[in-house]
């Protein structure tokens, strides 16, 4: 007859042991699970790394403008140079024209010598008249042929610099794609940190914007009303003032007006109005005029941020009008915001 025993029940030690290890198991599942996802960023650091790489891509539009401005260079050399080849082509095919009427006359006269050639005519009384339009004659052919090679050496010239100035622009052109993907990057990384925040937080840094416009808005207003600052030329006031009908306009790369501006477009845009020609970009805006110093600044002088990556309009009381990065319209702001200040230049005197 077979036994019927109870089956061992496990001690107490040992189940306290068992839930024990079961609890440790799931609280290490637990802290890898909130390792593999990271805290999401507070939003004071998103606004600061978002303004680092809104920094990063006015830098790179800059330099994009600056590749821009030098391929309408390149065209505009090019073009000219091909008018030059082409004209010089026409001369040189003139000139060979000219001896070749020449060479067929002389095939056609048998090749026998002029001079014989006249005086076996019978003609004695003309003879030195005729020989001495054949002397002239060989001088002019002699320098037709110094024409045609001074022309062909022109020519090859002319080419070579053509060619050289092509393969610029294919280097230009390929560094302008370079630089436009940067700066679109930069722009998408950065609005992809932005969508990282909540509606609210989106809410609380566009108030902040806000607020700033407003601060540097009044600022300005009292800078009018005191009117203790001079312009620092009638030129100056009147790209200051040309620049405040922009005020509210949106910041896009790249733009020049009159519906948005990036920040040298601004100030291009503003000192072609008052009747000035600036350059496109802040690395050649620089040498549009004399540079000073920060305490030399008056209302209308151009104002360099941030190693040449950013330029303004000075308003006076400290305060810039300027269109300052992406997300952002044409306004005034306190120099105090802008980072590093490189130096001023002063257009026209």
């Amino acid at each position: 007859m077979a036994s019927h025993r109870r089956p061992k029940q496990p001690s107490r030690a040992r189940v306290t042991v068992l839930t024990v290890t079961a609890a440790a198991a799931v609280a290490l599942t637990a802290q890898s699970g909130a390792q593999a996802a990271p805290a999401k960023p507070k939003i004071d650091e998103v606004k600061s790394k978002v303004d680092a790489l809104h920094h990063e891509a006015e830098e790179a539009t800059e330099q994009y403008n600056q590749a821009d401005e030098r391929r309408g260079e390149l065209q505009k050399e090019i073009g000219e140079l091909q008018d030059k080849v082409a004209r010089g082509q026409q001369e040189l095919n003139a000139l060979r024209d000219k001896i070749g009427s020449v060479a067929s006359a002389q095939y056609r006269s048998g090749g026998i010598d002029p001079a014989l050639q006249l005086f076996l005519s019978g003609d004695p009384d003309t003879y030195l008249d005729k020989a001495s339009a054949i002397d002239q004659l060989s001088a002019q052919q002699a320098d037709v042929l110094t024409q045609i090679q001074a022309k062909q050496r022109t020519l090859a010239q002319q080419r070579a610099e053509a060619t050289s100035k092509l393969a610029d622009l294919d280097g230009v052109r390929k560094s302008l794609g370079e630089k436009k993907q940067k700066y679109q990057s930069k722009l998408a990384e950065a609005q992809k940190l932005l969508n990282t925040l909540t509606a609210a937080e989106k809410a609380k840094l566009e108030q902040e914007e806000r607020a700033k416009e407003q601060r540097a808005s009044r600022a300005a207003g009292e800078r009018v009303d005191l009117g203790n600052e001079v312009p620092a030329s009638g030129l100056g006031a009147a790209a200051l003032s040309a620049a405040a009908t922009q005020i509210g306009k949106p910041y896009v790369s790249g733009a020049e007006g009159p519906n948005a501006y990036d920040c040298s477009g601004l100030t291009q845009w503003a000192y072609g109005k008052a009747g000035a020609k600036l350059s496109r970009v802040t690395y050649t805006q620089q040498n549009d005029g004399t540079k000073i110093g920060r305490s030399q600044l008056r209302p209308g002088d151009l104002v360099f941020f941030n190693s040449l990556s950013h330029v303004g309009l000075y308003a006076g009381n400290n305060t810039i009008l300027h269109a300052p990065k992406p997300g952002t319209n044409v306004r005034y702001e306190s120099m105090d915001y802008m980072g590093t200040f490189q130096f001023g230049v002063r257009i026209g005197g």
